[in-house]
């Protein structure tokens, strides 16, 4: 009988990761915890407080406005970008210079950083400079992101679904390409028509790459700051103020680490939360089907 020994110096090869892993997140995450229990007057003067923090976070008003906002922030950019996406890559040619040439167009609002993409909408909005803006003037609608709440909010929608489209319309891309040639050619024997090809083909196939792309978008608009804190600041008022901007404000703006080391991990879990909600529902439609 022949006994095989297990070579455990693989291990070894993976160690640095998880040290890396450890310095740049384990420790961050506790060292918030710690914070979260605790009243921090200065570096060294620190009391024991419990979950009184957590108590007062689940009970703050702006906490709920904040959190509202930024679920239907969320879902709204959702229902919009993941269908547009998947209609820019239906339309995506597959061949030739023109396909390398879409890839290349479709991408380009993925390349521009953050800060950036506010600074392009917070100057194509306005009626003096811009084109948006002095578009909407010229048509009678009195447009000004700066001091009116919808027109603010509306904008914030429209740079995140030009900004972002692109990686819903890229992944569905991939996943139509990645789709064999013989289902077409079934389909054309069969006569079928172009909403059923993607009806039982095509929208089945891109059910995984859905997945990603909804997951990724939810966290990322979850969290989403630099956008609307360069486009607007966060007003008119609090209209385009999301929980990372309140975040922000709590614990740089007015040093209150304990509520705010409390507010992050309460933020923290809503996301867990919701994209384990994601994740599960949609393996569960796909797994009835």
């Amino acid at each position: 009988m022949q006994i095989k020994v297990e070579n455990n110096k693989a291990w070894f090869l993976v160690l640095p990761v998880f040290l890396i892993v450890a310095f740049s997140a384990i420790i961050p995450l506790m060292t918030v915890v710690n914070y979260s229990v605790q009243d921090i007057f200065d570096p060294y003067t620190r009391y024991f407080v419990g979950t009184e923090w957590f108590k007062q976070v689940m009970l703050d008003s702006r906490l709920h406005e904040a959190l509202l906002r930024q679920f239907l922030y969320s879902f709204t950019i959702l229902a919009i970008e993941v269908p547009l996406g998947i209609c820019v890559a239906l339309m995506m040619p597959t061949k030739g210079r023109g396909a390398s040439l879409a890839l290349i167009l479709v991408a380009i609002p993925l390349l521009i950083p953050w800060n950036v993409v506010g600074t392009i909408w917070q100057i194509f909005g306005r009626a003096d400079i811009g084109l948006f803006g002095a578009f909407m003037s010229s048509i009678g609608v009195d447009y000004n992101y700066a001091s009116d709440p919808t027109d603010a909010w509306l904008t914030v929608v429209l740079m995140d679904v030009w900004h972002w489209t692109p990686l819903i319309a890229l992944l569905c891309y991939s996943g139509l390409r990645a789709i064999p040639e013989v289902y077409y050619q079934a389909a054309r024997i069969d006569q079928a028509s172009r909403w059923a090809v993607f009806r039982y083909i095509q929208l089945p196939k891109l059910t995984n790459v859905l997945i990603i792309g909804v997951l990724l978008r939810f966290m990322d608009s979850f969290m989403i700051y630099t956008e609307p804190f360069v486009l607007t600041g966060g007003g008119p008022g609090s209209s385009t103020t999301f929980l990372s901007q309140s975040l922000v404000q709590q614990a740089i703006g007015q040093f209150d680490l304990g509520p705010a080391a409390a507010f992050s991990l309460v933020y923290f879990l809503i996301i867990l939360l919701v994209c384990w909600v994601f994740y599960t529902t949609i393996m569960n439609m796909q797994k009835d089907k």
